[in-house]
């Protein structure tokens, strides 16, 4: 318990390093863009209109408002796949900071999660631009999507901890991430219905945490449901568990980072 206060006793103490880590990368990602931050709310409608325009017509999927089917997933699975990529460089590519002054290794990689965190707040903006165009009738269960994009931050924490912690040690790793996120969005309902995967293949789907992050988020947000207690559970469950693995690989490596930065 005296462990656990001393690090929300130093969490809270670099709290405006923080702040200012994830100022920094905002200011950096739209420096000298003319539309800057409204990006990330046009990013995410471009690639919907594109990704709708060639299913919707070529495959014929049978999804009531696909546009913010597809919206709703890919922006969750984008902040997923951005936070977890950035979280895990963000240790060797702040070598310099770590080897020069004492602060926390762990702000590193939460400070991109939290920047991530940002991005996909403003492409919250386009996934209800989007409802309000299809018809989709938002009710108050809209305020429960909030506990679906927290579920997803701490699970990102969590592969973002797991991630710098080993790519510090095996660079590869940072390499084959590349292919593996890409498989696991294509593993992730996000494009089409469930109702078309194979049986066979359907292990895959409920051994895969994001399907059931993404079906929490389309539940409060399209169809108007609160989610039940069991989905909540389930998306509880794999967060703080993974969370957990993360915290722990995280402090167990983490004096051995700077003989490899």
């Amino acid at each position: 318990m005296y462990e656990l206060k001393r690090y929300f006793l130093n969490f809270y103490k670099y709290k405006d390093l923080l702040k200012l880590l994830v100022a920094k990368d905002i200011k950096i990602k739209y420096k000298r863009s003319v539309l800057g931050i409204i990006w990330s709310v046009l990013n995410p409608l471009l690639t919907m209109i594109i990704i709708t325009l060639v299913f919707q017509e070529l495959f014929k999927f049978n999804v009531e408002n696909f546009a913010a089917y597809v919206i709703s997933g890919q922006v969750l699975f984008g902040f997923f796949s951005d936070s977890t990529s950035l979280a895990m460089g963000s240790i060797y590519s702040s070598g310099q900071i770590i080897k020069k002054v004492y602060i926390p290794k762990y702000i590193f990689p939460l400070s991109k999660v939290l920047y991530s965190l940002v991005n996909m707040l403003f492409s919250l903006c386009a996934v209800l631009i989007v409802c309000v165009i299809t018809g989709v009738d938002l009710k108050y269960t809209f305020i429960f999507s909030f506990l679906s994009i927290f579920y997803v931050f701490i699970f990102s924490l969590g592969v973002g901890l797991i991630l710098c912690s080993v790519v510090v040690f095996f660079r590869d790793v940072e390499h084959i991430y590349g292919v593996l996120i890409t498989a696991w969005m294509y593993a992730t309902p996000i494009i089409y219905p469930m109702n078309i995967m194979p049986d066979r293949y359907m292990p895959l789907l409920l051994g895969n945490p994001m399907f059931y992050f993404v079906t929490h988020f389309r539940e409060t947000l399209l169809y108007g449901h609160v989610p039940p207690l069991e989905l909540n559970i389930q998306c509880a469950s794999y967060a703080f568990v993974t969370l957990l693995i993360g915290v722990y690989l995280f402090k167990q490596r983490q004096d051995k980072f700077i003989l490899y930065i």
